[in-house]
């Protein structure tokens, strides 16, 4: 058991027997706050403190999710490159807005004794780094989607996450509404007859101008904000909102986010078509598609995209952008066609009313992602979206995001992650990190 563990289950006397954190999952699993007994009044001395790196829009609500568990947790330290919206976050969520520990520097936090889990909200590049800084000091972890910006870096995180032996969970909540479980659930069962076809849908990229140098303002560390990423000049857009459409710049810059919005967003629909095919521990065999990038500008990301990923069984996932494809995922079988974004559509409609028996696939059954995440760090239990599924729905989109890049087919070995016979395809699971003063990056992201 990791330290952070113990001092936890030590000084709070939670559940009676708890597993191991390499113990099956008893199906199906529950976490409703009420039913974990997380809603209710807790001791200041058994709260899970929770410490938030990223402490922007997303973070907010994350935030807000886990303080809304009741008293199970408390947010006490607070990390940000960005002066202004992280005293925002501090304001909000902490106890004592006077007392919360705040800094500019990860490193700090994850060295505390009084954090006991993390919250990384940060841009794709940091995620990484960030993670396994947290495992390597023993804090579990909560990880917004995607887990990583390349997948050498994914692969990383993996090993720092299982050799510490904590708890992970990422950030594609989807995961955790009863609409996405049941129509995994109508998918693996065969109610819908013979699998004819798997669509995913996911957003557009955006395309920017290209703005003036602005100088670093005051409140923003902006070496630290960069960290690995390649030495840039400062403007405002690369971290804050595109003018008229209020998502941040970053998403659509590859220096960030290497795969752009195939990652950042579609790895949520990804996760889920996966899961319902019994497919969420390997990856494709073979990726082939095609996007448009844009022409001049700041953004470098792709715009519109039509990818198929081809698995060893026979299965293809066809994913593209939302001109084409609906937003979410659709399962059309022999008998009928399910549609998932958290919710559950079918055809014909009475397929909504299917109720798994009991020699029937009964997935795991979690009705709050954040409560699952802490109902785990109480039992030891995987969650519902362990740090090797992350990995992998996640190094599907980085996959995608190359093949498009490339503009060819391209032949995978998910077990060795390797392209097979492509030496300019495999450069492009990693990346030699900036390193700059105070950082100086190791393989796979990790700090030195």
């Amino acid at each position: 058991m990791n330290p952070s563990t113990q001092r936890i289950l030590s000084r709070r006397r939670w559940l009676q027997g708890t597993a191991g954190a390499g113990a099956a999952v008893a199906l199906p699993m529950v976490a409703p706050a009420s039913a974990l007994g997380l809603a209710g009044a807790t001791a200041p001395s058994e709260r899970i403190g929770l410490g938030v790196i990223g402490t922007g829009a997303k973070a907010n609500s994350g935030t807000r999710n886990f303080l809304g568990l009741g008293d199970a947790v408390e947010a006490r330290a607070f990390c940000d490159a960005n002066d202004r919206v992280r005293q925002a976050a501090v304001e909000r969520h902490a106890r004592d807005p006077k007392s919360a520990f705040q800094t500019r520097d990860f490193r700090e936090l994850v060295d505390r004794d009084d954090v006991d889990a993390v919250l990384i909200v940060t841009p794709d590049h940091w995620h990484a780094a960030q993670a396994i800084a947290a495992a390597q000091a023993g804090k579990h972890i909560y990880c917004e989607k995607p887990l990583s910006n390349t997948i050498a870096e994914g692969r990383a995180v993996v090993r720092a996450v299982e050799q510490a032996n904590v708890v992970f969970q990422h950030g594609t909540q989807l995961k955790s509404r009863q609409g996405t479980r049941r129509a995994c659930e109508l998918v693996r069962n065969g109610m819908i007859g013979e699998l004819k076809a798997v669509r995913v849908g996911s957003p557009p990229g955006h395309a920017f101008g290209y703005p003036d140098s602005e100088p670093v303002p005051d409140w923003l560390d902006w070496n630290m904000w960069q960290g690995p990423a390649p030495e840039a000049p400062y403007q405002s857009v690369r971290i804050g909102p595109i003018p008229g459409r209020g998502l941040r710049g970053w998403y659509f810059i590859r220096d960030y986010s290497k795969a752009g919005w195939i990652a950042g967003h579609g790895v949520h629909d990804i996760d889920i078509a996966q899961w319902a095919l019994s497919l969420e521990e390997t990856g494709p065999v073979e990726i082939e598609g095609e996007g448009k990038f844009p022409e001049t500008g700041l953004f470098d990301t792709v715009l519109t995209y039509q990818l198929e990923f081809r698995y060893a069984n026979g299965t293809t996932i066809h994913m593209a952008d939302t001109g084409r494809n609906r937003h979410g995922v659709t399962f059309e079988g022999s008998e009928g066609t399910v549609f998932t974004r958290g919710g559950l559509e079918t055809t014909p409609k009475e397929l909504a009313n299917y109720q798994p028996g009991p020699d029937d696939v009964q997935l795991y059954d979690s009705r709050h992602h954040e409560g699952n995440f802490i109902e785990c760090i109480r039992t030891g239990r995987p969650t519902i979206t362990p740090v090797e599924l992350a990995h992998r729905s996640t190094s599907t989109c980085l996959l995608g995001g190359i093949a498009v890049q490339l503009g060819r087919k391209l032949r995978w070995h998910p077990q060795e992650e390797r392209f097979l016979d492509d030496d300019q395809a495999n450069r492009l699971l990693s990346y030699a990190p900036r390193s700059s003063e105070g950082l100086s990056f190791g393989p796979g992201g990790a700090l030195r």
